[in-house]
């Protein structure tokens, strides 16, 4: 997902790496044409949203005159039951001045998805779908990787180091506050999204593509 629109934004003018790393993306789809999204449903979990940003990763000391790699690059996976239901790898349309604003855009985001799916499942419900065997209210919880993103989305005012922020981004906090969303830390390693913003060694890419796709 990521290495493939990553490759998508160069189309109009592919360069021999492109071109690299399109056939590596193919090499890698021809290895692993035999597996597919096994999902092992647990009726413990609810709904959960995995969320992550690479903070201007694309920058680069030798194309410091292109401004577009100085997005950050969002990415998110929604949860059911334990079953992958949406995921998105994509840039951010604002620059972001820092780590914590780049997460904090990237979860604005992933909360819109996840609101939506929220209240289809809360109109499911009102039409006799029984989804309340999972949970009795519909809520997410949503995991984080980055403190300060987290104390900015549960912080109830501005403050003078965020204040720039556009108003849009806070569009969450109200269902922070009456606890439909929760927003809690999950370590690095263990946030699943880092697979959807940025290359990773082998060993972290299996790990967490196990976590996702069950193989």
């Amino acid at each position: 997902m990521l290495a493939t629109h990553q490759c998508a934004r160069f189309s109009v003018d592919p360069r021999l790496p492109h071109e690299q790393a399109v056939k590596r993306i193919v090499r890698y789809l021809k290895s692993t044409q035999d597996k597919g999204l096994i999902m092992h449903p647990d009726k413990t979990r609810g709904l959960e949203c995995h969320v992550d940003a690479d903070f201007a990763g694309g920058w680069s000391r030798q194309y410091t005159d292109d401004a577009s790699t100085c997005y950050s690059r969002t990415g998110y996976i929604i949860w059911y039951a334990g079953c992958p239901l949406i995921w998105a790898s994509k840039m951010q349309t604002v620059i972001a001045l820092s780590t914590t604003e780049a997460e904090y855009v990237a979860l604005s985001a992933a909360l819109r998805d996840v609101t939506f799916v929220m209240q289809l499942m809360d109109e499911l419900i009102s039409f006799g779908v029984n989804l309340k065997s999972v949970l009795p209210t519909v809520k997410c919880k949503v995991f984080e990787d980055n403190v300060g993103a987290i104390e900015l989305a549960k912080a109830p005012r501005m403050r003078p180091r965020t204040k720039h922020i556009d108003i849009q981004y806070h569009h969450f906090r109200e269902a922070v506050q009456q606890k439909k969303i929760s927003i809690s830390h999950v370590s690095t390693k263990e946030q699943v999204a880092d697979i959807a913003t940025k290359p990773l060694p082998r060993h972290s890419f299996q790990y967490l593509r196990k976590k996702l796709m069950g193989w």
